[in-house]
């Protein structure tokens, strides 16, 4: 893929997540064996999770264990068949009750189009 093309992969990840039409993106943008791999286990899930439904599947638990106060991307930052965006996030942790304000950044690998794997990176502690 040429630069241009990932960073165009690139910007509709940062306009799907901005205006909050991640379903889509998921639908339209990734293999249907896609990889994400978080920095550590969530509560009772994986670090790496395979497959379009699973990765679904984390993205619900995560908003259904969250009130979601406001998000952004920015991006993206192209490097040869990836690209990163960095993400801010004011979240409630509805379990502590406890809110949050995240940055976290996200390494998306591009095959044939499709996003075949996502990384996400953060401070830990925080």
């Amino acid at each position: 893929m040429t630069p241009q093309e990932m960073m165009q992969i690139g910007n509709t990840l940062v306009e799907c997540c901005n205006t909050g039409r991640e379903a889509e993106l998921m639908q339209n943008h990734y293999s249907a064996d896609a990889v994400s791999v978080e920095a550590m286990a969530m509560p009772g899930g994986q670090a790496e999770v395979q497959g379009l439904e699973a990765i679904q599947a984390k993205g619900e638990w995560w908003l259904n264990a969250h009130d979601v106060h406001s998000t952004s991307a920015e991006g993206p930052f192209v490097h040869s068949d990836r690209f990163s965006v960095i993400f801010d996030m004011d979240v409630t942790n509805k379990e502590s009750g406890q809110r949050i304000q995240m940055r976290e950044v996200g390494t998306y690998q591009v095959k044939d189009g499709k996003i075949v794997r996502e990384e996400f990176a953060y401070a830990l502690g925080e």
